[in-house]
């Protein structure tokens, strides 16, 4: 959230847009220096210097994402927990800046394999289109023009065999949640040790 205020909404603000989407704050969740207070002042300013120029600022609630993986019940609390946190630090922000608020998690088939590309990070094109139809609603409550609702028929696109999938998780799935996971694991074991003492 700190890179989108620093760099990324004085290039925007600079365009001038009628409309700016916001979609940030999940890689928070995996810093070990996650603080949502932070996340929350932070998203607070982009909305404030955005609505300056007149934008209308849709910012996103997440989705609890540890459903879309398959993790170990532990580290699954651990991630959702940590979505929890940034959740209602959005929330507390919308409800203060009066700005409304795409919730992914109430999008339907959110949480479908289908919804996801082969790394379950990014949408699919399903996905897209899942965003892009409750972002145009949300405008055309803000009095915006849309001219069509957005379709989910996708256009045919390759769909990521099994091979792929396994392909995916050995050479970019496995590093990537080294890399990711090292800053997140101590978070982690804290949550698992918790649980372990629990029962």
């Amino acid at each position: 959230m700190r890179c989108v205020l620093t760099k990324q909404v004085p290039a925007a603000v600079a365009h001038r847009p009628d409309v700016a989407l916001l979609i940030a704050g999940m890689n928070d969740t995996l810093r070990p220096d996650f603080d949502a207070s932070r996340v929350a002042a932070d998203l607070a300013e982009v909305i404030r210097r955005l609505r300056a120029t007149g934008t209308v600022v849709l910012p996103v609630r997440f989705h609890d994402h540890s459903r879309v993986f398959r993790l170990p019940a532990s580290l699954k609390r651990a991630l959702s927990a940590r979505v929890a946190e940034l959740n209602a630090a959005i929330d507390d922000v919308v409800a203060r800046e009066g700005v409304s608020c795409l919730d992914l998690a109430r999008l339907p088939g959110a949480y479908d394999l289908a919804s996801w590309s082969v790394d379950r990070l990014h949408p699919s094109e399903l996905g897209h289109r899942m965003l892009a139809d409750g972002f145009t609603g949300l405008l055309a409550e803000a009095g915006f023009d849309v001219p069509e609702p957005v379709s989910l028929a996708c256009g045919g696109g390759a769909q990521p065999s099994a091979a792929g999938h396994v392909g995916w998780l050995v050479l970019k799935g496995i590093p990537w949640l080294w890399r990711r996971g090292r800053e997140f694991l101590p978070y982690a074991a804290v949550i698992m040790w918790n649980s372990f003492r629990a029962r």
